[in-house]
C-alpha cells in the first residue's frame, strides 16, 4: 500500500519538476533575444522626410496594428535627419526623400541595406485656381510675386530644385529672388495655402495632399525626379525588425498602397509575406565563396534562399527548358549570355584564373599544356558542354594549337561537370593531372602544386543577374548587394578570385 502511494508520489514528483524545466525552457526561448532581433516593446525608430509623412504614417499604423511593433516616426528635413543620425548614432531607419542622401550616408558608412520605395516629381505650387496667373519660370520672376523655398541644405525637395535649375542657369535668379527659406517642405506649402507667398517649389504629392494648392510643372523641372528609399541604419540596435518594416514599407500589396494612393509612383515592389523565399542558381565553384553571405543574409532577413549549386552548362539547361530563378549566378559571361535575355542588372562580380594542377612534388615533371598531351597520362578535365570550366578548357587548349586540344583529349580518364570533383580525384590518386579554377584548389593547397597557363584566355569571369520574371527582385537585389559587399569579398579573395566590383 505505502509502496503504491510512494509510486504515485514519485510520478507526481517527476511530473512537476518536468513541468517546472519545459517552463523554464519556454521562459528560456521567450527570452533570448539573438542580435537585432525585434526586442521587448520598443519602437522602431525612423527618421522620415517630412514630405513624405502621410503614406508613412498610414503604413506605420498599419503595421502597429498587425504586429504590434511600435514605429516611432521623428520627422524633419532630409540633410537635418541624416545629421541628427549621424551625431546621435541613434535610430534604426531612414527614409530621405532623395537618394543623394542615401549616397552621402553610404559615403559616411551609416547605412546597411537599402531599400527602393517610390519616386515623386518637384512642381511649383500655387494657389488653387492660380490667381497670379504663373505659368513658366519668368513669371515667377516677377516684380511682386512672393517665392518661398525649401531649403536646399536641410531638405531634399530644395536640394533637387537647386539642382535642376543651376543646370538650366537659372538658380542664381531664382535665389535672389527667393522671399523666404524654411526647413521642410510642407512648411512652404503651408506658406502658399495661407497666402504669405504665392508660390513654393515642392513635390507633386505636396500639391496632392493641399486641396488648396495646384501645381505647375516648369520646363526646367522636365524629367526631374526624386527616388525614395528607406535604409537601415548600421548602428540600429534592432536591424532586423527594422529591416522587417523595411520590407513591408516597399512590399507591393502592403506599404506601396499607401503611397499610390498618397500620389506617388511605387517601384516594382516584392509582395510581403513573413518569411519571403528565393531560388538562386550558381555555378557550383561559387559556393565556397558565397555561402557564408547566404546564410547571413537569410538570417538577417528572416528570408530563405534555396540555391541550386551546378555546372553552368546543365543550369542554362534548366532555364532554356522554363526554370525561372529569381537570381542567377554564372561561372563565366558566356553562360550567362546565353540566357541575359531572362535577367536584368547583370554586373560582373569576380574572375578565377585556370591552372593545371597536380600532385605535390609534380612527380609527372608537368610544366605546360603541352605535357598533358603526353602518352600515358591520366587527365581529368571538365565537361565541355555542362560547365563554363569545361567550355574554357577547350578553347584555351584549341589556342593554344599544335594539336594539343587532340593529344589531351587522348589522355582523357575523367571528365565532371565541376572543378571540385576533379580535386577530389586527384588527391585520390586516380588522376595524373587536371585542369580546373584556381578557386578550386583554395581548401586543398598543401597537397597540390598549381602550374600557370601562360593564355589570356585562361580565365573567367563570373557575372550574377536578377530575373525579370521574379516576383522577388527586391529581395534578390539585396542577395546580390551582399555578394558585391566589402565584406564578402574578403571571402572571395580569401579563395583565390579575383574582384569585379568596382568602388563605390
Amino acid at each position: 500500500m505505502n509502496r503504491q502511494r510512494g509510486g504515485r508520489i514519485n510520478v507526481g514528483w517527476m511530473a512537476f519538476v518536468l513541468s517546472v524545466v519545459v517552463f523554464a525552457a519556454l521562459v528560456a526561448v521567450l527570452a533570448w533575444k539573438p542580435r537585432g532581433q525585434a526586442q521587448g516593446t520598443e519602437p522602431i525608430v525612423l527618421y522620415c522626410a517630412a514630405g513624405i509623412r502621410v503614406p508613412v504614417e498610414a503604413v506605420a499604423k498599419r503595421y502597429e496594428q498587425e504586429f504590434g511593433v511600435k514605429i516611432q516616426l521623428e520627422y524633419g528635413g532630409s540633410q537635418t535627419l541624416l545629421a541628427q543620425a549621424e551625431l546621435s548614432r541613434k535610430g534604426d531607419l531612414y527614409l530621405p526623400a532623395d537618394d543623394s542622401y542615401v549616397a552621402m550616408a553610404r559615403k559616411k558608412q551609416l547605412l546597411d541595406e537599402v531599400v527602393p520605395v517610390a519616386r515623386m516629381r518637384p512642381v511649383l505650387a500655387v494657389q488653387k485656381g492660380n490667381p497670379k496667373g504663373i505659368r513658366t519660370l519668368d513669371d515667377v520672376l516677377r516684380a511682386g510675386v512672393r517665392l518661398a523655398m525649401a531649403n536646399p541644405d536641410a531638405a531634399a525637395v530644395g536640394k533637387v530644385t537647386r539642382e535642376a535649375l543651376t543646370k538650366a542657369g537659372r538658380w542664381e535668379a531664382v535665389n535672389k529672388h527667393t522671399t523666404v527659406f524654411k526647413p521642410t517642405v510642407n512648411e512652404v506649402a503651408n506658406d502658399v495655402k495661407l497666402g504669405t507667398v504665392d508660390a513654393a517649389f515642392v513635390w507633386d504629392v505636396t500639391v496632392r495632399q493641399y486641396p488648396e494648392l495646384q501645381g505647375i510643372e516648369l520646363r526646367e523641372l522636365e524629367g526631374v525626379a526624386a527616388h525614395i528609399s528607406i535604409a537601415v541604419l548600421h548602428n540600429s540596435a534592432r536591424p532586423i525588425a527594422g529591416l522587417r518594416f523595411a520590407r513591408y514599407l516597399s512590399a507591393c500589396d502592403k506599404g506601396l498602397v499607401e503611397f499610390k494612393k498618397a500620389g506617388f509612383e511605387p517601384i516594382e515592389g516584392d509582395g510581403w509575406t513573413e518569411r519571403p523565399e528565393m531560388l538562386l542558381l550558381s555555378g557550383a565553384m561559387l559556393r565556397p565563396a558565397i555561402e557564408e553571405t547566404i546564410v547571413r543574409f537569410e538570417f538577417r532577413e528572416g528570408a530563405r534562399v534555396n540555391r541550386v549549386y551546378n555546372g553552368c552548362g546543365i543550369l542554362v539547361a534548366q532555364m532554356k527548358a522554363g526554370q525561372r530563378p529569381d537570381a542567377y549566378f554564372s561561372c563565366d559571361t558566356s553562360f550567362m549570355s546565353q540566357v541575359a535575355d531572362m535577367f536584368m542588372d547583370i554586373r560582373d562580380i569576380s574572375g578565377n584564373s585556370m591552372m593545371i594542377v597536380v600532385p605535390r612534388s609534380n612527380p609527372k615533371q608537368i610544366r605546360t599544356l603541352v605535357d598533358l598531351g603526353r602518352a600515358g597520362l591520366k587527365v581529368g578535365l571538365a565537361h565541355e558542354q555542362q560547365s563554363a570550366l569545361g567550355a574554357l578548357t577547350r578553347k584555351v587548349l584549341l589556342e593554344a594549337g599544335g594539336g594539343i586540344y587532340e593529344a589531351v583529349r587522348k589522355n582523357l580518364a575523367v571528365e565532371s561537370a565541376t572543378g571540385d570533383l576533379l580535386v577530389n580525384q586527384l588527391r585520390a590518386g586516380s588522376l595524373d593531372a587536371i585542369i580546373v579554377y584556381v578557386s578550386n584548389t583554395a581548401a586543398s593547397k598543401e597537397h597540390l602544386e598549381v602550374v600557370a597557363i601562360e593564355l589570356a584566355s585562361a580565365s573567367a569571369t563570373q557575372p550574377m543577374g536578377i530575373g525579370r520574371e521574379s516576383k522577388n527582385k527586391q529581395l534578390a537585389s539585396r542577395l546580390a548587394q551582399a555578394i558585391r559587399s566589402a565584406e564578402s569579398r574578403g571571402r572571395f579573395v580569401s579563395l583565390g578570385f579575383g574582384w569585379k566590383v568596382p568602388a563605390e
